[in-house]
C-alpha cells in the first residue's frame, strides 16, 4: 500500500480515537516526533501517548491535503476547531517508522480548556 492510502486510514483510526488500533501503524522502534514536545520512541509509548491524549480532548483529523514522495508521506490538515497543522511520515514495509509533526500546542491548549505547560 502506497504512503497516501496508509495516511487516509491512519487518519480514519485516529479519528475512532483507537489507541491500540492506531499504534498498530508502527514499527516497534519507531520515533514520533510532534516538535513542540521531546520524541517519543516505540510503539508502546506511541500507544501510551495517544491514550492519554484522546482521554483529554476530542481530537479530530481533517485531510486537507496528502502527498507523497517515495516512502515518505506529508498530511496537512485542520480540525473543526479551528487548529491547522502537517505530519510527516517515513514508512518501511507499510509501517511507520518515522513522524515528525508541526502543529500550535498553545493554541491546542486553550480551545480544549487545559492547562498551559
Amino acid at each position: 500500500m502506497e504512503p497516501k492510502e496508509l495516511i487516509k486510514k491512519w487518519v480514519e483510526t485516529f479519528n475512532n480515537t483507537d489507541a491500540i488500533a492506531l499504534s498498530d501503524f508502527y514499527a516497534e522502534n519507531t520515533v514520533n516526533h510532534q516538535v513542540n514536545t521531546d520524541p517519543v520512541v516505540g510503539k508502546n509509548a506511541i500507544r501510551e501517548m495517544f491514550e492519554s491524549e484522546f482521554s483529554k480532548a476530542k481530537m479530530v483529523c481533517i485531510i486537507e491535503n496528502i502527498f507523497q514522495d517515495g516512502d515518505w508521506g506529508m498530511l496537512e490538515w485542520s480540525d473543526p476547531l479551528g487548529l491547522r497543522g502537517c505530519g510527516f511520515f517515513r514508512f518501511e514495509n507499510e509501517k511507520i517508522v518515522f513522524q515528525r509533526g508541526y502543529w500550535d500546542k498553545l493554541s491546542f491548549l486553550k480551545i480544549h480548556n487545559l492547562p498551559i505547560e
